[in-house]
């Protein structure tokens, strides 16, 4: 805990959490109520999804990002699923592709237009009824036998998807052929949660055995495994990728929530380990690759807690922590592509409250200039892939596409300045001819009473002008009757 109170010099140190205004959320979201612990949203630059609450079968709601307010029952939802949707995952290289899996064992592609989900006619008990649904999905996975409980897309290979799932095996999908690449089963115990490292040629596991396994994704290879946390409810894993460490969180013996850093190649024991509080919730971690800061986020926590990384011990840092008095039942995250760099917002989560609405959370580093301040934005993930699925299952290992967001927002800054200056050059140019036209009627030395006055005389005039038009057209109308 000492690691908490450690003062060091940091860009970071400052940063604040800044939540938006409540129209600019998603309000009456009928949020599911299972107890399995699900982020329950995905968020990327075109839409939010939900996964809802409902029964005889499993739906989630998918809206455009624009439209905020109250969504209510009535909701653009895809649904399809036997059973109860368990996660969500959006494309990162399509954004209107998005993947589910079920309770139903299988997994399910979705395609979503870019004005959203359709409307479509339904029939019922004789009566026809406009909702916007989507019930036929792309392509189904089934490969599993047992409930699918996590979906992840591989980083940079096109349409490589894995899923774990409660039949202890976590399968490695060419989703663009529906088939299976590769299937490992070296679990004993359910699996709790995936990921993959930077490159996508890792994959790290945990599972109700207490295990963290570093797997080569292709050949089913354990690298490496170790006891990651002791405690017994389900443990958390991420990559960092730019330092090649593994982050994990979960529970002590004496059930207090902590996180650890570990070095891939020895997990016998971690490089960190440290303890946050006794809080009930699952944490869920969040990487920020391009700043270096892991955000921790417990389920029914107010709270977000964020620490920066370094590759030399003590390996992180403290930060500060985003307190709200409102707990959150999921969170999600948007891709870094899309922040908001005049305003200086280097991460911005996707608060899930468990009053069923969701609340985008803007991370901010406070700059005394309002200029694009280039040293917060590194080159990130351009959401473009960097090979096709086989190439990298025949063994190719390429690093993420990579662009900048600044280049982006100062040519946006300079088309808006240059339209500023036009408009500035028009009102001046608007000015000069009514200063001219005052010379002309004598009225740049005139007193307030006077320019009334001579206001009211002007419009007096106008009305006589409108009068005589209208007075000839009535003569004109006549002359063409009598014609």
């Amino acid at each position: 805990m000492l690691g908490q109170f450690s003062i060091r010099h940091s860009k970071f140190r400052h940063v604040y959490g800044q939540p938006y205004r409540r129209d600019l959320c998603y309000d009456s979201i009928h949020v599911a109520k299972n107890a399995f612990d699900s982020s329950y949203c995905a968020v990327n630059g075109k839409f939010i999804a939900v996964i809802l609450s409902s029964g005889g079968g499993g739906s989630f709601l998918v809206l455009q990002k624009e439209k905020t307010g109250r969504v209510g029952i009535k909701c653009p939802r895809v649904v399809g699923h036997r059973g109860p949707v368990l996660d969500i995952a959006w494309n990162p290289f399509n954004e209107n592709i998005i993947a589910s899996c079920s309770e139903d064992h299988s997994i399910r592609i979705w395609f979503i237009p870019d004005d959203g989900i359709p409307l479509k006619i339904k029939k019922q008990d004789d009566e026809e009824e406009r909702v916007e649904e989507l019930d036929e999905s792309v392509i189904i996975l089934n490969g599993h036998s047992r409930r699918v409980n996590m979906v992840v897309w591989h980083p940079t290979a096109n349409n490589v998807l894995a899923s774990s799932s409660y039949d202890l095996s976590v399968v490695i999908w060419n989703v663009a052929q529906g088939s299976i690449l590769n299937r490992i089963d070296c679990h004993k115990l359910p699996i709790f949660c995936i990921a993959f490292n930077n490159d996508g040629s890792l994959l790290a596991s945990t599972s109700k055995d207490k295990k963290l396994r570093v797997i080569d994704p292709k050949t089913s290879e354990v690298k490496n495994e170790g006891i990651c946390h002791f405690g017994l409810k389900g443990a958390r894993v991420i990559f960092a990728g730019k330092f090649n460490k593994i982050i994990t969180t979960g529970f002590s013996k004496h059930s207090e929530r902590q996180f650890a850093v570990w070095d891939p190649d020895n997990l016998k024991d971690p490089i960190k380990l440290e303890g946050i509080d006794s809080g009930t919730g699952i944490l869920f971690p969040f990487y920020d690759q391009d700043r270096n800061i892991l955000y921790l986020a417990g389920k029914g926590d107010g709270n977000i807690r964020f620490y920066e990384l370094f590759d030399q011990k003590p390996y992180c840092y403290f930060l500060n922590q985003f307190k709200s008095p409102s707990p959150h039942q999921g969170l999600t995250c948007l891709p870094n592509r899309y922040l908001d760099v005049p305003k200086c917002e280097i991460f911005r989560f996707y608060k899930l409250h468990s009053q069923g609405y969701l609340e985008p959370v803007s991370m901010i580093a406070p700059r005394k200039y309002d200029s694009i301040q280039t040293d917060l934005y590194p080159l990130t993930n351009a959401g473009i892939p960097s090979m096709e699925a086989m190439e990298w299952f025949e063994g190719a290992s390429k690093p993420p596409v990579l662009k900048s967001i600044t280049e982006d927002a100062i040519a946006e800054y300079r088309s808006r300045a240059k339209s500023i200056t036009k408009m500035a050059s028009a009102v001046n140019k608007n000015n000069a001819l009514l200063e001219e036209e005052a010379k002309k009627r004598g009225l740049e030395n005139m007193t307030k009473e006077q320019l009334i006055i001579a206001y009211k005389l002007l419009q007096q005039e106008l009305e006589n002008v409108k009068k005589e038009l209208a007075l000839k057209n009535q003569e004109i109308k006549k002359l063409k009757e009598k014609s």
